[in-house]
């Protein structure tokens, strides 16, 4: 469990494909030292489990359903990524509760810089609207942010500075894919409503 708070920003020293899965290797800072072998961090918004690390770098085992649903699919030697260790009981929870279990991608169409915020326009797939509300919460790339101006199967988010120089987003260019995470709470209400609405709907699924 994550809380969309981003801690740091590491870069991807290796992505090794293999016919149905892939290894990645991501750089990090002194922040993510004193790693446990099986531990979940968020990369990108996705709960992945090191496998190896040292001081400088962990690794981690991508299966087929990770690279067919996220942004991995197009990764590459390079990228930017954003990281959050999972929280303890202790943790404070600043954003809002974050599985690390990507819905779909969506794709960067627009980014406009405006004094003190950057407003970025993201498409999604179709499938996604009933979660996607006005002023309701979403994680991108593992960022808790707020939705707005919902409409035609997009969405905008306000982008604060600090937001913009310690997360990924100011290596983002359009047409970018963006891991899509829909607030978790949300779908939960979503399902209990259809099933109450239409339980001869749900029971067939």
């Amino acid at each position: 469990m994550f809380s969309g708070i981003i801690e740091t920003v590491g870069a991807v020293r290796e992505f090794v494909r293999g016919d149905e899965s892939a290894t990645m290797i991501v750089g990090t800072d002194t922040n993510f030292r004193n790693l446990e072998e099986g531990e979940s961090i968020a990369v990108n918004g996705v709960c992945l489990t090191v496998v190896e690390f040292d001081d400088s770098a962990f690794r981690m085992d991508l299966g087929t359903e990770t690279l067919s649903k996220t942004s991995f699919k197009n990764s590459k030697v390079g990228d930017q990524v954003n990281l959050e260790r999972s929280l303890t009981p202790s943790s404070k929870i600043s954003g809002h509760f974050v599985s690390g279990h990507i819905d779909q991608v969506g794709k960067l169409i627009s980014i406009e810089e405006k004094p003190g915020e950057f407003l970025l326009k993201f498409s999604h797939p179709p499938f996604l609207t009933p979660y996607i509300m006005e002023k309701g919460s979403i994680a991108l790339d593992g960022i808790s942010l707020t939705i707005f101006n919902c409409k035609e199967n997009s969405f905008n988010v306000s982008i604060i500075p600090f937001t913009w120089s310690h997360t990924n987003l100011n290596t983002r260019k359009i047409g970018d894919l963006i891991n899509i995470e829909c607030d978790m709470i949300g779908k939960y209400v979503y399902k209990a409503c259809e099933n109450l609405i239409n339980p001869k709907k749900s029971s067939s699924v």
